[in-house]
């Protein structure tokens, strides 16, 4: 049985009105130099939880690590968790989403070791190809900067729109130059673009949303973003100064091993992918 809390952003945000917030990760500050305890990670359920969970289950005992999983299904509060001290570090996001969190919101969160991409893809319960999206059909796309802008670039890729010269990692419809089908655009919450498919005509998902919801990328995308030369490697990160922690170090080596590989690739079948 999975030993993860699920809290909701509500929640912690209500915890941290009081001094109990450190209850819900870590007993010490950010930056102590106090490495004694168990390793709280926050992750997002799917796949970030799940392979913590392997390597807690698996792998952690053996290396002298005691690590706490704790999800959160939201993409600010795992950084704000971090930054604050309530948890030691997160696994959910990716270099470009990072460098526009950290700059908007004056935190310092740095990366520590790159362990998978989730692919981005376009999925419709309405139509069974791309291609048969028709005039003035509306896409839900994620409402935050990177991943909007990482959406329209999936749809360029595959010519349903033409992005304008120098649109770049916060591109929004206003950047497109050619929309052939006029397509329209939704803009929702990274986390609801899953349910939005049968208000919409088709959707971009993040992967591990796409996941949770029962969809399989590798199989179910209208359109699947590229692995190759890839920006959007999911790593796991900590507040900057606690990246020589020896406990952090351990879990980098663990989720960077061949065990863990090898579980990535048998129990996603492509639809999330090792980068290491």
């Amino acid at each position: 049985m999975r030993n993860t809390a699920k809290l909701t952003t509500a929640v912690l945000a209500a915890g941290a009105l009081t001094f109990g917030v450190t209850a819900c990760g870590s007993d010490k500050d950010s930056a102590s130099s106090d490495y004694s305890g168990p390793l709280v990670v926050a992750a997002s359920p799917t796949p970030h939880a799940e392979i913590l969970d392997y390597v807690k289950d698996n792998l952690a005992k053996k290396a002298g690590l005691d690590l706490q999983v704790k999800e959160f299904t939201d993409y600010i509060t795992p950084n704000t968790a971090t930054e604050d001290g309530s948890v030691d570090a997160n696994y959910f996001q990716n270099q470009p989403y990072l460098d526009d969190f950290n700059k908007k919101r004056g935190t310092h969160i740095v990366p520590v070791v790159t362990v998978h991409l989730e692919p981005l893809g376009l999925y419709s319960h309405k139509v069974k190809s791309a291609d048969a999206l028709k005039s003035g059909a509306t896409i839900a796309v994620p409402n935050d900067a990177v991943n909007e802008a990482r959406a329209l670039k999936l749809l360029a890729a595959n010519n349903l729109i033409t992005l304008k010269d120098g649109a770049g990692s916060e591109a929004t419809p206003q950047d497109i130059a050619k929309n052939p089908k006029n397509l329209k655009f939704k803009e929702v919450e990274a986390a609801q673009t899953a349910r939005s498919l049968d208000d919409v005509d088709a959707a971009v998902i993040n992967g591990n949303y796409a996941i949770s919801a029962g969809i399989k990328p590798a199989k179910e995308a209208l359109v699947l973003e590229s692995a190759k030369n890839s920006p959007y490697g999911n790593f796991l990160a900590v507040k900057k100064g606690n990246e020589k922690d020896p406990r952090v170090k351990k879990l980098a080596k663990l989720l960077t091993s061949p065990e863990v590989k090898k579980f990535i690739e048998d129990k996603y079948q492509g639809s999330v992918i090792p980068s290491f």
